[in-house]
């Protein structure tokens, strides 16, 4: 099987991701593996080396790095036959946690490059034609991800002074949510739109959210001052945030988001100025990815990978 290595040094912490390269030339020729190892230089990189792996024959493309090179290589597998192997090394990784890939360097590497897995159809999403594979979001989520875009050092310390200094100078948007022909209007400081239940670092936002059911989740907070806020916290790690009486939860297939004026959202925590109408859709069963044999969270979907894969293939 013929497989190329996708790794972004810039992912996470890079001093601390500084020894993951030699690791991976010694991982590929240690084990004799038909690959190949490609370093990004910048945004977008990962999908072009990606997309060329596919058109080389590659059956299997390692993605090595956070969300947002997740979401660059799937973006170039999504409707292909090449699956993705994801060994996350990033600030969140926030569908690899979903998904229970292991913690460690070296078992994450096996599994994505080796035999021992299963393959899995996880369905993506779109916003407004922007691929993401985890979630998007608008309002206070999008502005946390501008801020945590722009440090020298990530981690899950970082990201939770980031969200606070965000929330101390949020604002509230008048957006009107229309799902399968229900109109609503919600006061919100944040609205996101997950596939998996969570952003990262075990950050429930859409808690028994699944990444292959066919459906994207919804979640609207509504405005909250400091000790509301800090509850909320404590549920988003918790996973209860869904009960909290100042959130708004839907599912559905396509969302119509408006809001009052263009403005920024993110997908998988890559920031994008988008129209004030936000048009969010799902892509059921759109993309392979090598999972734990035993993972519970997407059911067997070999078949239905295979049927419906064999469908959108000419």
């Amino acid at each position: 099987m013929k497989l190329r290595f996708v790794f972004n040094p810039r992912s996470g912490r890079p001093r601390r991701n500084a020894p993951i390269l030699p690791m991976l030339r010694d991982f590929i020729s240690a084990r004799a593996l038909d690959a190949d190892l490609v370093c990004t230089e910048g945004p977008g990189h990962a999908t072009e080396i990606a997309r060329d792996a596919v058109t080389a024959g590659c059956l299997r493309v390692v993605a090595v790095g956070g969300d947002g090179t997740v979401n660059e290589v799937a973006q170039a597998l999504i409707h292909t036959p090449a699956a993705m192997g994801l060994v996350p090394c990033g600030s969140g990784n926030g569908l690899a946690l979903h998904l229970g890939l292991p913690r460690s360097f070296s078992e994450a590497l096996e599994l994505a490059a080796g035999v021992s897995g299963r393959m899995a159809a996880l369905d993506t999403g779109t916003a407004n034609g922007l691929p993401f594979v985890n979630a998007m979001g608008l309002g206070l989520d999008a502005d946390v991800a501008r801020r945590f875009n722009r440090l020298a050092r990530r981690g899950l310390p970082a990201y939770t002074l980031t969200a606070l200094s965000a929330f101390l100078s949020r604002s509230t948007e008048r957006c009107h949510v229309s799902v399968a022909g229900h109109r609503e209007t919600l006061d919100a400081m944040l609205i996101a739109v997950a596939n998996s239940d969570q952003y990262g670092n075990n950050a429930r936002i859409a808690p028994r959210a699944r990444v292959d059911d066919g459906v994207l989740d919804l979640v609207a907070v509504r405005p909250v001052g400091i000790l509301s806020a800090c509850v909320l916290g404590a549920q988003l790690f918790l996973g209860g945030i869904d009960r909290n009486p100042r959130v708004r939860r839907l599912r559905g297939s396509r969302f119509l988001i408006e809001r009052p004026a263009a403005g920024i959202i993110h997908t998988d925590g890559e920031t994008h100025m988008a129209a004030a109408h936000v048009e969010v859709l799902v892509r059921p069963c759109s993309l392979r990815l090598i999972v734990p044999a035993d993972c519970a969270a997407v059911a067997h979907g070999e078949e239905r990978a295979a049927s419906a894969f064999a469908l959108q293939l000419p």
